[in-house]
């Protein structure tokens, strides 16, 4: 492995690149993921909590977990979000060395299970998700696929 599994709440230091790479993936507003991050390093609990392949001092993978990843079953939490590998990184198992890190982590806090939404098919079954439900985002005509993951 040539990269680093970086927990936000473990570097503080990475939190402004950080915010600004989940920005420009994902197109959130970056004081969203700034807030965000700011209340995960605050440490109250376990959730908000991020993460980041690192190679070098390039983030080349992460994912955060949030209570709710703007859909209408705010029952289902919380939930992984922001899944992201460059693609220049896809195919080498960062982007499930991730989900598995955040799990082992989520578990050690004492959330033993988690969803994720997604309109992907068959990748996360591979890393141990089990299709749940359909569910809607917020703001959405169509139904997005939400996977549950139980340690």
């Amino acid at each position: 492995m040539d990269y680093e599994i970086i927990r936000l709440a473990d570097s503080p230091k990475m939190k402004e690149q950080g915010a600004r790479w989940f920005h420009e993936k994902w197109g959130i507003p970056l004081k969203a993921y700034e807030d965000s991050m700011e209340e995960c390093l605050a440490k109250k609990g376990a959730v908000p909590q991020w993460y980041m392949a690192v190679e070098g001092s390039r983030i080349i993978g992460g994912m955060g977990v949030i209570e709710n990843d703007y859909h209408d079953r705010k029952d289902l939490a919380p939930n992984v979000c922001a899944v992201y590998t460059e693609e220049d990184r896809r195919r080498r198992g960062i982007a499930g060395a991730l989900l598995d890190y955040v799990c082992r982590d989520l578990d050690r806090q004492g959330i033993h299970t988690l969803y994720l939404l997604t309109d992907h098919t068959s990748f996360y079954e591979r890393y141990g998700w089990e299709f749940l439900c359909m569910v809607r985002g917020d703001g959405e005509t169509y139904m997005s696929r939400m996977y549950i993951h139980r340690m």
